[in-house]
């Protein structure tokens, strides 16, 4: 890993000229990345060919050796068919960019995700073979974007790939084409690889939350305040908005509705990634959070975070009628980040009322098949985070903010 250089609470490296590996373990040219926007671009100075480029301590300029390459190559993995396995290949096209916000980083980890393994043994999120999977990275950033930004080159980033039919964005190859408007910079006191877990989990935790049920974070007060993401997006042209999320974005839930401080919500699954960051972001905005998971596993974890009362989920009965109980029925919000059948559970806790305040059930993998009396379905619109840049670079500067503050407890 090249010496952390920035004075300033993020880091930014130099890029490995040899992408991690050994100079007796590869036969491929040293790749250097200290001039890798070449021409000057008049608006981003850090990123410009002529200005000082990031340095990890040496006073020598390594010669460019990249940028003399007729065809720039890397490594990837593929997937050639559906249910096929991985396959390791060399000497591929590393991606161009294309619009002006588009960066390029070269990639030093990688996140696993259930869709990364499920999408490959059951061949769904894949439009066309062959096909790049990966949804979580962190890396360094070897090309700035063209517009002023907040990114620069050798900043060190991580980020989810949300627009996944993008093959360029995917993070299962050494370089990633990403928007500098969906990257966070990693503080200095946060690892590579804590970051690389971080991405898809905070946004789908924080779009659930601030978009779906309307949760307000501009309102937090045990730490940095964030945006108000139903505001935001409901201010959007709905015609610059994908088609499949409309419902949800501008007419699933009212404004009367929105959860206040003091309020429950219920996560099933909250053992999991994207549970916990729920759970702590709910927590911030000052809601109280009911935890169904597994509590010999993971429930210390949980107390740590913050959860207000938990249930094991080994007794789906039992743990609807202890929150039932606990919550006076009164639930209105709920999480499932398991499948099908736990959201049915979910669903039975949640108040049903045909008059008053709707109960609201979002569920990341899978819904109930039937709806009941005075409960809405949510699906996350997790697009809005590639295809609203404002929306995007909100919530970005507010994980930046909130890991600076060491508001989140990172995934272990």
């Amino acid at each position: 890993m090249p010496s952390q250089v920035s004075s300033s609470p993020f880091l930014s490296l130099k890029p490995d000229e040899n992408c991690g590996r050994s100079k007796e373990q590869t036969t491929l040219p040293t790749r250097s990345f200290a001039g890798l926007n070449g021409t000057s671009n008049g608006v981003n100075g850090h990123a410009n060919g002529d200005s000082h480029p990031p340095s990890n301590g040496s006073h020598t300029k390594p010669a460019d050796e990249f940028l003399r390459l007729a065809s720039p190559q890397q490594d990837m993995l593929l997937l050639h068919g559906p249910r096929q396995k991985y396959s390791l290949e060399h000497a591929k096209d590393i991606p161009e960019l294309r619009g002006e916000h588009e960066i390029l980083v070269q990639v030093l980890v990688i996140g696993l995700n259930p869709v990364d393994w499920k999408g490959a043994d059951y061949g769904f999120s894949q439009p066309s073979y062959p096909w790049v999977n990966g949804r979580d990275f962190a890396g360094i950033v070897v090309k700035a974007p063209r517009k002023s930004s907040r990114v620069q080159q050798g900043d060190v980033v991580f980020g989810p790939s949300t627009d996944y039919r993008d093959v360029r964005k995917a993070a299962y190859q050494e370089y990633v084409v990403t928007t500098d408007y969906n990257v966070a910079r990693i503080p200095q006191e946060v690892s590579v690889k804590e970051g690389a877990a971080l991405g898809v989990a905070f946004t789908a935790a924080a779009v659930a939350l601030g978009v779906s049920f309307g949760v307000d974070f501009s309102t937090v007060r045990s730490g940095p305040r964030g945006p108000d993401l139903l505001q935001m997006v409901r201010q959007l042209d709905p015609r610059e908005v994908p088609e499949d999320i409309r419902d949800e974005v501008f007419g699933s839930i009212a404004a009367s509705e929105r959860p206040q401080p003091g309020e429950w919500l219920a996560i099933w699954g909250a053992n999991s990634t994207t549970g916990r960051l729920a759970l702590e972001i709910a927590k911030l905005a000052g809601l109280k959070v009911a935890c169904v998971a597994n509590l010999a596993k993971g429930g210390q974890r949980l107390v740590e975070l913050g959860a207000d009362f938990m249930v094991d989920k080994y007794d789906p009965k039992r743990a609807i009628e202890i929150i039932q109980a606990v919550t006076g029925g009164k639930l209105r919000f709920g999480i499932d980040c398991t499948g099908k059948e736990t959201a049915e559970y979910l669903q039975q806790a949640l108040q049903q009322s045909s008059s008053g305040p709707k109960a609201h059930l979002l569920g990341l993998t899978g819904l109930p098949k039937e709806t009941v009396s005075g409960v809405v379905h949510h699906k996350l619109p997790i697009k809005l985070f590639h295809e609203a840049p404002a929306f995007g670079e909100s919530l970005m500067q507010w994980l930046e903010e909130l890991l600076i503050a060491n508001s989140l407890k990172l995934p272990e």
